[in-house]
């Protein structure tokens, strides 16, 4: 998957969203409960109520983009708190949209001896 430049500003919105959104009222969405402008460049992140749907929106300078993804197994990890947004790094988009907890990534496999 191709992913945000480094440096790129991520935003997470907390709580659950209307996955019936389409890319403006989610723009209108960032602008009126936010207080931001969608059109900055940043990428902001949606999730539906039973976590298996994420839908991102950024505006890439020639117009607005919108890239969802749905889980077939499990579901999109998610702050507890339900108002309000979080920043996250390019790295914690990459594990959230692979479906890892990015909160608190593990290492699975780590060599014992050289």
């Amino acid at each position: 998957m191709i992913g945000p430049a480094t440096g790129t500003r991520v935003y997470l919105a907390c709580g659950v969203t209307d996955m019936r959104r389409g890319m403006d009222g989610l723009a209108a969405l960032v602008q009126s409960t936010f207080g931001d402008d969608p059109f900055s460049g940043a990428v902001y992140l949606f999730r539906g109520r039973r976590g298996r749907l994420v839908k991102c929106i950024w505006h890439d300078g020639q117009g607005l983009c919108l890239f969802q993804k749905r889980l077939e197994q499990g579901h999109f990890p998610w702050p507890v708190t339900n108002t309000g947004r979080i920043a996250l790094s390019v790295a914690q988009i990459s594990m959230l949209l692979e479906g890892i907890d990015w909160r608190n990534p593990q290492r699975v496999w780590r060599p014992s001896a050289t």
